[in-house]
């Protein structure tokens, strides 16, 4: 099998202007790549680069230098180098994102939050609806809180609502952020069996886990990040 995303000679550095021009640099050459079904853990100390390296990959953050490609609708596509809405279009069939935080839509019930992925696919809203309910049930979110717009819920139960939105769409790449960071040993068991399932469907995972059970059980293959973002 082929890589369905590569990322080669990645470099960034942030520039604060408003602190007199300060630079600081987060990635230096770094380059991984995954095939259908591994999943590529990135490890290494704070401050290495690894969430900015995985923005990168979904085109939040824009590298000054490298390439990032990414199979997508039959073709391969730098995302460094691509159009926005190319990298809109990306994200709605190809790559799903699970951040470190939610970000809370208002007066959204939990329920059509985690469904959105499937929407923006064209399923209808009763299979969208259905699929997420089975995935907030898997995450011991209550039901009588699918209703509720997830702006009220604790940080715990935020970041579940986040990872069943992120393993609703079923994109063939799923890029993983710190997803168990503030979870229960239940949950973080729920977790594991979600990325297990799929991986099982051939899924390109790519994620920063610094819990040690967690990276244990689904790294197929591990990317150290040195302290000068180097991979």
């Amino acid at each position: 099998m082929n890589p369905v995303i590569a990322a080669s000679g990645l470099a960034k550095t942030y520039v604060l202007h408003v602190q007199g021009g300060v630079a600081i640099p987060v990635l230096a050459e770094a380059s991984l790549s995954a095939e259908p079904g591994d999943c590529v853990v990135l490890h290494g100390p704070s401050g290495a680069g690894k969430s900015t390296l995985l923005r990168c990959l979904y085109g939040n953050c824009k590298p000054d230098q490298g390439a990032i490609l990414v199979w997508h609708a039959g073709a391969e596509i730098d995302i460094v180098a691509a159009e926005p809405r190319t990298i809109i279009d990306i994200r709605r069939r190809t790559i799903g994102y699970v951040s470190q935080f939610l970000r809370v839509i208002p007066r959204v019930p939990a329920l059509d939050v985690v469904a959105e992925p499937l929407r923006a696919q064209g399923r209808p809203i009763e299979a969208a609806r259905a699929r997420a309910a089975d995935l907030l049930a898997r995450l011991h979110i209550p039901e009588r809180l699918w209703s509720v717009a997830p702006a009220t819920f604790s940080g715990g139960e935020q970041q579940r609502v986040n990872i069943a939105r992120g393993f609703a769409g079923g994109h063939p790449i799923l890029l993983l952020d710190e997803p168990t960071a503030s979870l229960d040993a239940d949950n973080r068991r729920v977790v594991i069996s979600l990325i297990a399932e799929a991986l099982e469907r051939k899924v390109a995972v790519i994620g920063v886990f610094h819990d040690d059970e967690v990276r244990a059980a689904v790294a197929t293959h591990t990317v150290t990040m040195r302290a000068e973002g180097t991979a």
